[in-house]
């Protein structure tokens, strides 16, 4: 059985589903938009209660961790039985061992793709996405013992704080890591899109790029969302795609808020040049 998996990391509402469309239409070829509701089959998520189901052979309670843990391994095995070269993986766990439970094996391992958003940002997002408070939120991310609440759709997911979610996919992990920052995938998608294929081994097509890039905006994401809907919207947002922008929490954030998460992630933030004091 191959090492096949090529994880799509992150924290949560740090780019994750817009890299996903853009690979999804860039492999695909597409001379339209994919839609949104089947980028899945090119990059599967890791906590999809539907693939533990499957592997349990009944429909079972995603509330029940334990079970969920217990699972895991067993899920990620199915995925890199197809014996392909490649498989992209969505994940928002940390990478850890959680009640004796390895969350992102090395022996399903090929390489990650990090990407990072400015935390000041991320809180505006993650917001607007679970329903949460921006205060809640500052205190969330800055917890070690944060995680996603189980539903319908997806088991539960452990984050741990923020920083701690950066240093745990960005040390040295004994197979190749690409981080990506959100910011510069917005501020220069040719180069950084580009960056992405050579890392995953494909040698980019200007042209293709450039047309996945267009079909996988914002613009487009959030026309199609308006259209029909995402199925990964959870119940409690308005909208999946929202805004989208860099430096919204200038605007957005309390100061007061801004000025805890500076001081609780300040030294990773530092290092990805989020501050520059």
């Amino acid at each position: 059985m191959k090492n096949s998996i090529i994880w799509l990391a992150s924290y949560p509402k740090s780019g994750n589903t817009w890299v996903r469309a853009f690979l999804a239409n860039y492999l695909a070829k597409t001379t339209a938009p994919m839609r949104i509701n089947e980028i899945h089959r090119f990059a599967v998520g890791d906590a999809q209660t539907r693939m533990y189901n499957m592997i349990a052979g009944h429909k079972i309670d995603p509330g029940d961790i334990m079970l969920t843990l217990k699972l895991r391994n067993r899920v990620l095995r199915g995925i890199v039985a197809n014996n392909a070269d490649v498989n992209f993986v969505k994940s928002h766990n940390m990478r850890q061992i959680v009640f004796g439970n390895d969350m992102i094996p090395r022996h399903f391992t090929r390489s990650a793709v990090y990407i990072m958003r400015n935390p000041l940002d991320l809180t505006l997002s993650y917001a607007r996405h679970f329903g949460m408070s921006n205060e809640a939120v500052v205190e969330a991310i800055g917890r070690r013992d944060n995680a996603t609440a189980p539903d319908h759709l997806t088991v539960a997911q452990f984050l741990g704080n923020w920083s701690d979610h950066v240093k745990s996919w960005t040390v040295t992990l004994g197979y190749p890591v690409l981080v990506l920052r959100y910011e510069d995938l917005l501020s220069k998608p040719d180069d950084h899109f580009s960056k992405l294929l050579k890392f995953i081994g494909l040698e980019p097509d200007a042209e293709r790029v450039e047309r996945a890039i267009k079909f996988s905006s914002f613009k487009e994401l959030r026309r199609q969302e308006d259209d029909a809907g995402f199925v990964e919207k959870p119940t409690d947002s308005a909208k999946f795609f929202a805004k989208g922008n860099s430096g919204q929490w200038k605007k957005d954030l309390d100061p007061v808020l801004a000025k805890k998460i500076r001081a609780d992630h300040r030294r990773i933030m530092k290092k990805y040049n989020y501050l520059w004091n």
